[in-house]
C-alpha cells in the first residue's frame, strides 16, 4: 500500500517544527504516492488549524469505530485453530511491508512513502476474518510508527487505518454478494485491495483542506490517479500471487521473481524521485540566497560589513531550515565568516546546540581541506573528530567547508539523520555536497555584488561615502522629518598644492581630510567626499547647533596638512544649511539642502569662514542664475549697452581716447553693475561674447570718429579667459580689418592680478596682441602681486594707477607716495602713465605735478552713452589742427 505526507508524520521532520508542511505541493512531487490520508504535517500554523484538526480527528476516529463495529456485525469472526496462524502470518506480512517501504523526500519537511500493505491485504481478505486483518494491520502500522518515534498524531493514524480495512472488506463482500460466489474471488479481494488507498488518499484530501492548505482540483484528481495506479499494482501482485502459489506446483519461486523486479522498480523509481528532489532543493538553496537582501543599505563610513547586513538572519535560517528538511538530519549548523571578521557567525535549524557545540580555535573541521563533503562518526573517527562530536552533542555528521578560491567562507554542518534505521549515506552526501557548491557560489557572487555597491556608493581614494551614497543615508532622517543640517566643505589650497606638488600630494591631503572629518565625527555620523577637496557632512542636530559643529569641522580641516616632509598650509570653508530654514526657492531633499550648504560657502568674505544658509543667499545666487541664462538674449534685444569714459592729457588738455564699459539695463531687475553681472558671466564661459559685443562697439566708435577726421582711441578690458585663448589675436585682427581701425587706436586693458595669474600662458598672448601695434594697459596697477621682473617682461605700453590710491592723495601722505612711486616707476620703463579716479581738482594738479600723462574719473566725465558722449565733446572740447593735420579736441577752460 503506497503511503504519503498527510497521515504519518514524516520521519524527518520533528513534531512541533516551526514550519507546516504543504501537503499539495508534495502530493504533486511524489508523483505515485497513494493513501495520502496516512501522512500529517508535522506542525500547525496557528490555534486555530490545531483546533480543527483535533476535532477532525475525532471525527474520524468515532466513525472508524462505528464503521468496525458495524462491519463485525456484518462478518461474524469465526475462530479456528488456524487463526493464531493466520495473525501471527499477516502481523509478519504487514510489518515486513512496512519495513521495506520506499521513502521518498520531498520539500516543505514532508515525507511521502511507497509500500507494500496492499499484498498482505489482498491474501487476508481471501483467507482471513475482518478482525484478524485489522488487529494485524493496526498492530504493524501503529508499531512501526512508535518505532521510528512518530507517536504524537496515532489517533489519527490509527483511525485511518482501521477505515482502510472497513472500506477494504465493505467493497470485497458487496462484490461477493454481488456475484453469488461461496468464497471471496480474486475481483473481489482485488477490488477490496484498491478501495483501502482510495479511502485514505481521500481522506487526505479533506486533510489538506483542514489544514487550509488549498489544493486545485486537477492536482487533487491528478494525485488520485497517481494513487490508484500505485494500488492496483500492487493489488494485481498480490492476487497474482496467491493464485499461482495456490494453484501452480512451486508457483512461489516465480513469485519471488517477480516480487524482486517489482521491489527493484520501487527503488528505481524512488531514485528517479530522489534526484527530482535534490535537483529542486539545489535549485530552492540558490534562489534563497539571491532573491534575498535585495535592499541596499549604506551605512554612515562604509566601515562594516554591507554583506551581512543585506542577508538579515530570517533568511539564513530559512536557508538552513531547507538543508535540513532535504537530509533529514536532526539539526543543520551554517556557519560563515563575515568580510574582514575572524570569528564566524552561526545559524542553527531544528534542535539547538548545546552550550559546548561552538566553534573553537583548534577545531578540526576548520582546517579541512578542498570543498567535498564528509562524513564523520563517533565510532569510526578519532579522538580529535570523536571530541568535536562530543562538543556538537551528536554521533554522526556531515560537514562541506564553503570556500572561494582559497578562502574559508564557511562550513554546512548536519548532524544526525532523524529516527532512521540507517545513517547519512552516499546520496546524502552527495547531495550536500552539491548544496554547499551552489551556496559558495552564491555566496561569492553576493560578496561581489556587496564589493560592487559598497564601490558605487563610496569614495575610493578616502572610504567616506560618494555623492550617491550621501543622498542614499540622507533619505531616511529626511523622509522622517528630523532636523537634518548639511555642511559643506571646501579645502581652498587643493588647486595650489596641485599645481605646485601634483595630485598625487594633493590626493594624500584630501585622504588625511577625510581621515579627520571621520575622527571629529565619529563613524555613525554620514561623510562624503563630493568632488576635489569638497566633502559633505549630515548631521541631525538643531538649527543652534549647527555652527558649532560646523566649527568644530573647519578648526580640524584647517591645521596644516604633514604631507611627507612637507607642511601644507590650508584653511577650511564650511558653509550649512538645515532644514528647518523655510526657502521657497529651493527643494526640501538633499539636492536642495547641498545646493544650499553651497551656496553658503560662496557667500564666505574673508572676514568669516563658516557661513550659515539664510533665504537672501538663494535669492542672490537665482538672481545671478538668472542673469547668467538672460544675457545672450540680452545681447540680442539690445538690453546691453556700451558707454564711453573720455581719457584726457594732462600736458596738453586734449581727448586721447575712452574707456569702453558696459553696461545692462535689465527688464526686471533695473540697471545691472558690471560688478554684479560679469564676474559671473566669465565663471559661466561667456565672456568670449561679452569681449566680442564691446570690442565691436568701440571699433565702431573709433571708425566714426576717423570719419570726421579724429584720432581718439577706445580702451576695452581683457579677461583672464581671453588671454588663455590662442585663437584671440586672431579674432583682433578679424575685427580690426572689418572696421579698418589702426591697431593703435585700440587699447587693451587687463588686470595686474589677472596676468599675474598665469603670466607663463598670458605671456605669449600678449606679445602677439602687443605685436599687432595694439596696445595694452596694466590697470588696477598697484593691488596686485607682481614683481619689477615680470613687469619689465610684460610687453605692456601703459600703467594704470588704482583709484584707490588716487582717492586718498589729498589726505594720505602714503598714498600720495604710492602714486609718486607709480608715476616714477613708469616712466624709467618707458610705460606711459594713467592715473583713474581723478575727482578733484587738488587731485589733477598733483599729478599734473608728478608728470603723469591721462587722467580719468568723475573730474572730467562720468562714463557716458554714445549719445550724451557726442554732446559732451561739443560742448567742452575744441577742434584744432595737429602737426600732422589731424584734428583733436582741446578742452575748453
Amino acid at each position: 500500500m503506497a503511503r504519503s505526507g498527510p497521515g504519518q508524520i514524516a520521519p524527518e521532520v520533528p513534531v512541533g517544527s516551526p514550519r507546516p508542511a504543504e501537503p499539495a505541493d508534495a502530493a504533486e512531487a511524489a508523483g505515485g504516492a497513494a493513501e495520502a490520508g496516512r501522512a500529517l504535517p508535522p506542525s500547525l500554523d496557528n490555534a486555530a488549524v490545531e483546533r480543527g484538526f483535533r476535532f477532525y480527528t475525532t471525527l474520524i476516529c468515532v466513525v472508524a469505530v462505528a464503521c468496525v463495529v458495524a462491519v463485525s456485525v456484518w462478518l461474524p469472526f469465526e475462530f479456528t485453530s488456524a487463526t493464531i496462524w493466520i495473525v501471527l502470518g499477516l502481523l509478519a506480512a504487514f510489518a515486513f511491508a512496512e519495513r521495506c517501504a520506499i521513502n521518498i523526500d520531498v520539500r516543505s519537511g514532508v515525507s511521502w512513502s511507497i509500500s507494500f500493505t496492499e499484498v498482505p491485504l489482498v491474501i487476508g481478505l481471501v483467507v482471513a476474518d475482518f478482525e484478524v486483518v485489522l488487529v494485524a494491520h493496526l498492530i504493524a502500522g501503529v508499531g512501526t510508527l512508535a518505532g521510528r518515534k512518530l507517536s504524537g498524531r496515532l489517533p489519527y493514524n490509527a483511525g485511518v487505518m482501521a477505515l482502510e480495512i472497513c472500506a477494504a472488506f465493505a467493497v470485497a463482500h458487496m462484490v461477493k454478494e454481488l456475484l453469488a460466489a461461496g468464497d471471496i474471488p480474486w475481483i473481489a479481494a482485488f477490488l477490496g485491495a484498491l478501495s483501502a488507498p482510495t479511502t485514505s488518499t481521500f481522506l487526505a484530501l479533506i486533510t489538506v483542506w483542514v489544514l487550509r492548505k488549498p489544493m486545485q482540483l486537477a492536482t487533487g484528481l491528478r494525485f488520485m490517479a497517481r494513487v490508484i495506479v500505485v494500488g492496483f499494482v500492487n493489488a494485481s501482485v498480490g492476487v497474482s500471487g496467491y493464485l499461482v502459489i495456490t494453484h501452480v506446483e512451486h508457483g512461489w519461486a516465480l513469485i519471488g521473481v517477480v516480487a524482486a523486479a517489482l521491489a527493484a522498480l520501487y527503488w528505481a523509481y524512488s531514485g528517479l524521485l530522489r534526484e527530482q528532489r535534490d535537483l529542486e532543493a539545489l535549485s530552492d538553496v540558490s534562489l534563497m540566497v539571491s532573491r534575498s537582501g535585495k535592499q541596499v543599505t549604506v551605512r554612515p563610513g562604509g566601515d562594516g560589513d554591507e554583506f551581512e547586513r543585506e542577508f538579515a538572519a530570517g533568511d539564513w535560517i530559512a536557508l538552513a531550515e531547507r538543508i535540513k528538511d532535504q537530509l533529514a538530519a536532526r539539526r543543520v549548523v551554517l556557519r560563515f565568516r563575515l568580510d574582514g571578521a575572524d570569528s564566524m557567525h552561526t545559524v542553527v535549524a531544528g534542535e539547538p546546540l548545546p552550550s559546548s557545540g561552538g566553534l573553537r580555535p583548534g577545531d578540526p573541521m576548520l582546517r579541512l581541506h578542498g570543498s567535498h563533503a564528509r562524513r564523520f562518526s563517533s565510532t569510526e573517527a578519532g579522538a580529535e573528530v570523536s571530541e568535536a562530536l562530543r562538543l556538537r552533542g551528536v554521533e554522526e555528521l556531515l560537514v562541506v567547508p564553503l570556500r572561494s578560491g582559497s578562502q574559508l567562507l564557511g562550513l554546512i554542518e548536519a548532524h544526525d539523520r532523524r529516527s532512521r534505521w540507517r545513517g547519512f549515506g552516499k546520496s546524502d552526501v552527495q547531495l550536500i555536497g552539491m548544496m554547499a557548491a551552489h551556496l559558495a557560489t552564491a555566496l561569492d557572487n553576493r560578496r561581489l555584488m556587496a564589493t560592487l555597491r559598497h564601490d558605487a556608493y563610496h569614495d575610493p581614494l578616502t572610504g567616506l561615502l560618494n555623492r550617491p551614497g550621501f543622498a542614499q543615508a540622507a533619505r531616511v532622517p529626511l523622509a522622517a522629518g528630523e532636523p537634518t543640517v548639511v555642511v559643506r566643505v571646501e579645502l581652498d589650497e587643493f588647486s595650489t598644492v596641485c599645481d605646485a606638488l601634483g595630485y598625487a600630494w594633493a590626493d594624500r591631503m584630501v585622504v588625511i581630510a577625510g581621515r579627520r572629518l571621520r575622527d571629529v565625527l565619529g563613524g555613525s555620523v554620514p561623510a562624503a567626499r563630493l568632488e576635489g577637496a569638497s566633502f559633505a557632512v549630515l548631521v541631525n542636530c538643531e538649527q543652534g547647533e549647527a555652527r558649532d559643529a560646523a566649527e568644530r569641522i573647519r578648526a580640524e580641516l584647517s591645521v596644516p596638512y604633514p604631507i611627507d616632509r612637507l607642511t601644507v598650509e590650508a584653511s577650511a570653508l564650511v558653509g550649512y544649511a538645515s532644514s528647518e530654514v523655510e526657502d521657497s526657492a529651493t527643494r526640501m531633499d538633499i539636492d536642495g539642502l547641498l545646493q544650499r550648504a553651497d551656496v553658503a560657502v560662496r557667500a564666505i568674505t574673508n572676514a568669516d569662514e563658516v557661513r550659515g544658509y539664510v533665504p537672501s543667499m538663494g535669492q542672490i545666487f537665482m538672481r545671478r542664475f538668472q542673469l547668467v541664462t538672460q544675457f545672450r538674449q540680452a545681447l540680442e534685444a539690445g538690453q546691453v549697452s556700451v558707454h564711453y569714459q573720455p581719457k584726457i592729457s594732462l600736458e596738453r588738455k586734449t581727448v586721447l581716447g575712452v574707456e569702453a564699459l558696459v553696461r545692462w539695463n535689465h527688464p526686471e531687475f533695473g540697471k545691472v553693475h558690471p560688478d554684479e553681472f560679469v564676474p559671473a558671466i566669465e565663471a559661466a564661459g561667456l565672456i568670449g561674447a561679452l569681449t566680442s559685443f564691446v570690442l565691436d562697439a568701440a571699433l565702431v566708435r573709433v571708425r566714426k570718429w576717423l570719419d570726421e577726421g579724429l584720432r581718439i582711441s577706445a580702451a576695452v578690458n581683457l579677461s583672464v579667459r581671453s588671454l588663455a585663448d590662442a585663437d584671440f589675436p586672431s579674432q583682433v585682427v578679424a575685427a580690426l580689418r572689418h572696421h579698418n581701425v589702426p591697431p593703435e587706436l585700440l587699447t587693451f586693458e587687463l588686470t595686474e592680478s589677472g596676468v599675474m595669474a598665469d603670466p607663463e600662458r598670458a605671456l605669449p598672448i600678449l606679445r602677439e596682441l602687443h605685436n599687432l601695434g595694439v596696445v595694452l594697459a596694466v590697470d588696477d596697477f598697484g593691488t596686485g602681486y607682481s614683481s619689477l621682473a615680470y613687469l619689465r617682461q610684460l610687453p605692456v605700453d601703459e600703467v594704470k594707477i588704482d583709484k584707490s590710491f588716487v582717492f586718498g592723495m589729498g589726505t594720505d601722505l602714503g598714498d600720495l607716495a604710492v602714486v609718486r612711486s607709480i608715476v616714477e616707476l613708469g616712466h624709467s620703463l618707458g610705460l606711459t602713465v594713467v592715473a583713474e579716479g581723478v575727482e578733484e581738482d587738488l587731485a589733477r594738479d598733483q599729478l599734473e605735478a608728478m608728470g603723469c600723462d591721462v587722467a580719468q574719473g568723475y573730474l572730467i566725465s562720468r562714463p557716458l552713452s554714445e549719445k550724451r558722449l557726442e554732446a559732451w565733446l561739443q560742448a567742452r572740447t575744441a577742434r584744432a589742427m595737429g602737426r600732422k593735420a589731424e584734428t583733436v579736441l582741446t578742452l575748453l577752460t
